[in-house]
């Protein structure tokens, strides 16, 4: 069996595997990021914040 270099060369494989995202994607990762955020801003909240303090320190995490 012969093959050529172009058929087993990286770059063809990595044309090969490469992709555009679809809409359904574009949309999936952008929901996740709003999510993300909007959790982050509101875990800096005092009670999820003294919350998250007792769990480390249950863990036995040293935290100050």
């Amino acid at each position: 069996m012969q093959t050529s270099a172009t058929t087993t060369s990286v770059h063809g494989r990595i044309d090969r595997v490469r992709s555009a995202p679809t809409p359904a994607q574009l949309a999936t990762g952008l929901l996740f990021a709003v999510a993300l955020g909007v959790t982050l801003l509101f875990v800096q909240g005092p009670l999820v914040h003294d919350s998250l303090h007792t769990v480390r320190h249950t863990a036995g995490i040293a935290c100050h």
